[in-house]
């Protein structure tokens, strides 16, 4: 990061230039994500890894904002924060922080019984002050601020029973046929975490209902096909140690993991879009990249050959239903 202004770990400030706008950056040397082992100066040591620190943190998300700032224009977010690092309390943020400025964007969404503010980011300048804020996870609706209750995005969230990713790349292929199937192209990204999202991308005319229902069905055909190894079954002690194909994100106010968020787990690993090759790559698992590697992962735009134009869901629907 190229702060300015620093002086001792716990009072120093920096700033960095962010599109049009300079971003304070406070205690850029707090350490969010202990480093593996440390010399006395903090740095590696050999066999060890570095700390990542709050600059970091920064300089990843303002370097790799042209590549995630698309996945999130005019959503709705919710932030998930560790301002003492990975070692301090977490907390999950919906409404705007007492200290937003005015420039960035913020969208005021419905409620029982009222309404909460979210942040929304649109710009460079917008994702440095949250990563300032210690927003490790961007967690971001799958519908737009102004049209809530009609999606762009449908995912489902492959959930394996084991930190073993064998188990979700086969479920991986196994939906993306079943997809091809109903002619609806996917995309697939690894959650930094243990599994998978597949991503299909929609032309916001269908309502968050009818697309949950289409999610559930198409979920159901494909454990039907592999009953031993996949299920649909919300309890965890139903499951019998087989893969859960997640669909309840696909719902008003529910959030997934935005592409190139950085996941609150050792090592700073980050969700990141894979191609169907690399998905049938043995090399290839939920953490395989992190903020030290990712950004030579985007820059070979990876779903370059998914349409950008969102599909409609009733002639899938019509395929569906053939099927069940």
């Amino acid at each position: 990061m190229s702060a300015t202004g620093a002086d001792s770990a716990g009072t120093e400030e920096g700033s960095v230039r962010a599109g049009r706008r300079t971003v304070r950056i406070h205690r850029p040397r707090k350490v969010l994500f202990p480093g593996s082992a440390r010399s006395t100066d903090g740095g590696r040591t050999d066999g060890g890894r570095a700390d990542v620190t709050k600059a970091d943190l920064v300089e990843y998300y303002r370097s790799v904002a042209r590549h995630m700032l698309p996945e999130l224009r005019g959503r709705p977010l919710m932030l998930e924060r560790h301002p003492d690092g990975l070692d301090g309390p977490r907390f999950m943020q919906k409404n705007i922080p007492g200290n937003y400025p005015d420039w960035a964007r913020r969208a005021e969404m419905a409620k029982k019984g009222g309404t909460v503010t979210h942040p929304v980011c649109d710009d460079t300048a917008t994702l440095v002050f949250l990563a300032d804020q210690a927003s490790v996870t961007f967690h971001r609706w799958l519908s737009r601020a102004d049209r809530p209750d009609h999606p762009d995005r449908l995912v489902f969230d492959l959930d394996p029973a084991r930190d073993d990713f064998e188990p979700v790349r086969a479920a991986a292929l196994l939906l993306r046929e079943l997809l091809d199937e109903l002619a609806l192209p996917a995309s697939a990204m690894t959650t930094g975490s243990k599994g998978l999202h597949v991503i299909v991308r929609l032309d916001r005319r269908t309502a968050f209902d009818e697309v949950r229902a289409f999610a559930m069905d198409v979920a159901r055909v494909l454990a039907a096909r592999d009953p031993d190894r996949l299920t649909t079954e919300q309890r965890t002690d139903a499951r019998a140690g087989r893969l859960y194909l997640d669909v309840q994100r696909n719902a008003y106010a529910q959030t997934a993991v935005a592409p190139y968020s950085v996941r609150p787990k050792e090592g700073a690993p980050v969700a990141t879009p894979i191609s169907w090759d690399q998905v049938k790559d043995p090399a290839v698992t939920a953490r395989r990249w992190t903020v030290t590697d990712v950004l030579e992962q985007a820059r070979t735009r990876p779903w370059s050959d998914v349409p950008a134009r969102g599909r409609s869901l009733a002639p899938a629907r019509r395929r569906l239903d053939a099927l069940l």
